[in-house]
């Protein structure tokens, strides 16, 4: 029912909207003016035809083909078009991501049920259309854009990992990276998730067995060194992806937090070393997501650069000020949830308790984003020449509003980040795909 419902729910923003959309804009919009006449191009049979100003492969334009192959029969049967050719109009191009973002917003909903499985269908369902709501992907469900194509396949590609689907996931993620090339970044993250899963599960499995003997040995009795193994369990920063409602207290959330600080490199000890002893099962697993590393690299070399078209404006940088600018655009995206009474006392009690501890994270995430903002925030060419763009203004208006403006947005930065660092699930992950593109081009 929840998978269902999602879907409706997102289709009755998405089908009107588009037809509005399709009205007062019908001609290509923006970066719609390269996107529609290369897919067009691909219609007409034309596959060697290339704009030289795109900078992505081909994938969305191949997507295209195939619905727009489904409506030709009937289009043809009415006399509604008489080519196949005629059928790739604008619209029709853009309700290709108006299917996809409804698509994606099931995937979503049942990655929110895969990682948090005692939430009850409503609430997941609410989760799920919340996340399709968010600004920077809604606003791309309505145009001719790889973002929607290329969210959708790196969702899929995460779900079929959450799945143990390992095979089905590198194909999806070659598939992404075919859409957006920069997506073989979330390729290798979500392999490393996928390592660390199958870490944790196996060791998990080994201390219930070791428990199990145990208890039996001392003819069921609960021994110390079986309750330190609970307690130790129940200190994983991975325990199934659940967290208990009830830990939106304070006192859970600051003995949530200390357990998790305190226990970070024993974990990342155990991982590596349970990873090594597992390296065979491992690679047999994910050597399809190190074919597709090794063809990325190949492709990069003999191109001479990560984008197809327009090098010289797409030269990678370190962008770090980027990750920045997210913390505080997703955390006011979020604004009930975060910016409340409930969440700051939460931090600050959390600070409390641990004075020593968080006045160290605070000072280092301070240090960062100085350093992050003075010497790594790179105002794109097209940033500066677009005035269609939100972020022109933003970054006229804003951030260059004085010289000292974008160290005075420091601590916002800090708490959105230190707030943000709190959320489980797949919010984060939707936003910082959603970013992480424009972090290396």
């Amino acid at each position: 029912m929840g998978r269902v419902a999602v879907a409706v729910i997102v289709s009755l923003w998405v089908i009107p909207i588009s037809i509005l959309v399709n009205r007062i804009v019908p001609d290509p919009f923006m970066d719609e003016i390269f996107h529609v006449p290369q897919a067009q191009q691909y219609c007409k049979g034309n596959f060697r035809s290339w704009d030289p100003m795109i900078t992505t492969p081909p994938g969305l334009y191949y997507l295209s083909l195939a619905p727009v192959a489904s409506l030709f029969p009937a289009m043809f049967f009415v006399q509604a078009v008489s080519s196949f050719f005629e059928v790739c109009s604008t619209s029709v191009l853009r309700s290709v991501n108006g299917v996809l973002a409804v698509l994606c917003s099931i995937i979503m909903y049942e990655i929110i049920i895969h990682l948090r499985p005692i939430l009850d269908g409503r609430k997941a369902t609410l989760r799920a259309v919340v996340l399709a709501l968010y600004p920077l992907h809604w606003f791309f469900t309505f145009l001719y854009y790889t973002d929607v194509a290329s969210l959708t396949a790196v969702l899929a590609m995460y779900l079929a990992c959450l799945k143990k689907k390992y095979q089905l996931s590198a194909l999806l993620g070659t598939f992404a990276v075919v859409i957006r090339q920069t997506n073989i970044i979330w390729m290798v993250f979500i392999a490393c998730t996928g390592v660390i899963n199958i870490t944790l599960a196996h060791r998990r499995s080994v201390e219930k067995v070791d428990e199990s003997h145990e208890s039996v040995r001392k003819n069921g009795h609960l021994t110390p060194s079986s309750s330190a193994t609970v307690a130790s369990n129940l200190r994983k920063r991975k325990s199934k992806g659940i967290v208990e409602e009830d830990d939106k207290s304070m006192l859970s959330t600051s003995i949530y937090s200390a357990t998790q600080t305190s226990g970070l490199l024993d974990e990342i000890h155990d991982i590596l070393l349970t990873a090594w002893h597992m390296k065979w099962d491992i690679l047999c697993s994910f050597s399809p997501f190190f074919l597709a590393l090794v063809a990325f690299f190949t492709f990069v070399y003999w191109n001479g650069s990560v984008v197809l078209g327009a090098k010289e404006a797409h030269a990678v940088s370190p962008h770090f000020a980027q990750i920045m600018y997210f913390n505080l655009v997703s955390t006011l995206a979020v604004a009930p949830v975060h910016l409340t009474m409930g969440p700051a006392k939460r931090l600050l009690w959390s600070f409390w308790k641990n004075k020593l501890l968080s006045f160290f994270q605070v000072l280092v995430a301070f240090i960062t984003s100085f350093l992050s903002v003075h010497f790594f925030s790179i105002a794109h060419p097209y940033l500066l020449a677009d005035n269609r763009h939100y972020p022109f203004y933003l970054w006229r208006k804003v951030i260059k509003a004085h010289w000292s403006m974008k160290y005075l947005l420091v601590p916002l930065y800090v708490y959105s980040w230190e707030n943000s660092k709190e959320d489980l699930g797949v919010g984060i992950f939707l936003g910082y795909r959603l970013q992480f593109l424009f972090l290396l081009l």
